[in-house]
């Protein structure tokens, strides 16, 4: 037997050309195109970058040796700094000089085994509370090589939980003060009452009309207190219409002027006459202006100067990034230059029934805070021994939440 290659030996074979007519070619293999699939094609780094940037949570992060390698626009409006490109490269010591309890706080995390995955931090140069959680960066070998800061603005969570807290605090409070109301205003109007027919018979007695007097106004002040109780529980429901501003400072220190008739306080305005109007309860706020001046002329001791200045100005409102809302708000400061509030006591002086003065009720100030947060505003204390007193009221031109009440 023969192989079939010996069977049918390879021969070649011309065929007859016709004239004029050229040989056909062969025609040349196509090489075979294998398609990759999408699942195969890498993700381009510039999509990573994206991702970081469009985040509605902040982002920092910064290597071993202390340089920033990654900030998004949410970092850079919480921060208040430069847009990214001007921060990429640079250390971040620099960079968050201005909020040195950050830098602290990055510093020493690259010592930690155990990093927060939930913390809360207050900024003490905005006033603003972040949310945060660090991670450690490590190549394949497990070096560290970076920190991840990822943190988010809790300031107006804050608010609205403190909000929370004080309507729960008024809610038991309220239903306390009206029981103790019902049982103290009547036997306090007796009082009043029977030492005022006493007094009148007792005649010409100098020591015991000194006595009945001052039964009298302790009767008068426990009454004023009890009012005032009731006031401050009660739930304010505002009455929401164009307010001018400039007339309800004005009615305030008539008011308050009224009440401390003796005092030789000089007030200043400085409103402008372009300063627009607000939505807002005029009863309310004036009640709010007369309670500061009333603080004040007090503080001074009948003697000084109040200024009351008032400006247009605008801030953040809710939003991420570079779409964070502007809000229009109308920022009012109360200034007297008496001596001042102990740094010890400024953040108990909006307590209710918290007071340094000897016939006080301690409801003035927390009343003022009350009625400021009906109108979603904020109020803020300055102040230091020596050298007066600054409370700054911020309040929306328009309130998002007119039928908000406490």
């Amino acid at each position: 037997m023969m192989e079939s290659d010996e069977l049918f030996p390879a021969t070649e074979v011309r065929m007859p050309q016709r004239e004029g007519r050229r040989p056909r070619r062969r025609a040349a293999a196509v090489p075979r195109v294998t398609r990759r699939r999408p699942q195969d094609e890498p993700i381009p780094d510039r999509f990573f970058r994206q991702l970081v940037f469009s985040m509605r949570n902040g982002v920092l992060v910064i290597t071993r040796d202390g340089r920033v390698a990654a900030v998004n626009n949410e970092a850079c409006r919480i921060f208040k700094l430069k847009r990214s490109r001007h921060v990429v490269g640079r250390p971040f010591a620099e960079i968050l000089q201005a909020h040195p309890d950050v830098v602290r706080m990055l510093a020493g995390a690259f010592d930690l085994r155990h990093l927060p995955n939930r913390a809360e931090l207050r900024l003490v140069s905005s006033k603003k509370v972040i949310g945060y959680t660090l991670s450690h960066i490590a190549d394949e070998r497990g070096r560290q090589t970076g920190l991840a800061l990822f943190f988010k603005d809790l300031t107006r969570v804050e608010q609205l939980e403190e909000r929370d807290r004080l309507r729960d605090r008024l809610a038991a409070l309220g239903e306390m003060a009206a029981a103790i109301a019902h049982e103290v205003k009547n036997p306090l109007a007796g009082i009043e009452v029977m030492a005022g027919v006493l007094r009148r018979k007792v005649g010409s007695l100098p020591d015991a009309q000194s006595i009945l007097t001052d039964i009298i106004n302790e009767a008068k002040m426990a009454n004023a207190i009890v009012h005032e109780a009731l006031e401050f529980v009660r739930p304010i429901r505002l009455q929401m219409e164009p307010t001018s501003l400039a007339e309800v400072v004005r009615n305030a220190v008539t008011l308050a002027g009224r009440q401390l008739p003796d005092r030789a306080v000089r007030v200043r305005l400085e409103m402008p006459a372009t300063l627009p109007a607000i939505q807002g309860d005029q009863h309310q706020l004036v009640q709010l202006f007369t309670n500061l001046l009333t603080n004040a002329f007090e503080a001074l001791n009948g003697q000084g100067l109040v200024t009351i200045a008032a400006r247009e100005d605008e801030q953040e409102g809710d939003g991420h990034g570079d779409r964070a809302p502007v809000q229009h708000v109308v920022v009012i400061e109360v200034i007297d230059d008496g001596p001042g509030v102990p740094r010890e006591l400024r953040d108990r002086i909006f307590n209710a029934f918290f007071t340094t003065k000897p016939q006080g009720s301690g409801l003035g100030l927390a009343i003022v805070r009350k009625i400021v947060d009906a109108h979603d505003g904020t109020i803020d204390l300055t102040s230091a021994r020596g050298h007066g007193t600054r409370f700054t009221i911020t309040l929306p031109v328009s309130s998002a939440d007119g039928e908000w009440f406490r």
